[in-house]
């Protein structure tokens, strides 16, 4: 399941700090963009309406406690470890998957 795939609805929305330098990544495999000095939880939701999906069962998750103490808000790299996405900064060309790699069929 991919939450990034046909879904245009964010959770949030950008009022200030708009003139910060774009940095393009990738979320399952499709080209988006945020602002440098963004988090990826800021980044993801910015363009999705969650991060990902909880691992047991189909709710979605879109972050918790915000402050990298509740396992919540967990998201997995193309290649390489799952990242805590509320504190860990978006840098440019990342490519982040909203589901477990072996979660594709």
């Amino acid at each position: 399941m991919s939450m990034a795939a046909g879904e245009a609805v964010a959770r949030l929305v950008r009022l200030a700090e708009t003139d910060r330098r774009p940095l393009r990544f990738f979320l399952d495999g499709t080209e988006r963009w945020a602002l440098a000095g963004d988090t990826i939880l800021s980044a993801v939701l910015s363009v999705a309406p969650a991060l990902r999906r909880s691992e047991f069962g189909p709710e979605s998750r879109a972050g918790f406690c915000l402050m990298g103490a509740c396992q919540d808000c967990w998201i997995w790299q193309e290649e390489g470890p799952r990242l805590r996405a509320c504190s860990t900064p978006l840098a440019e060309g990342m490519r982040l998957l909203t589901d477990a790699p072996g979660d594709w069929p």
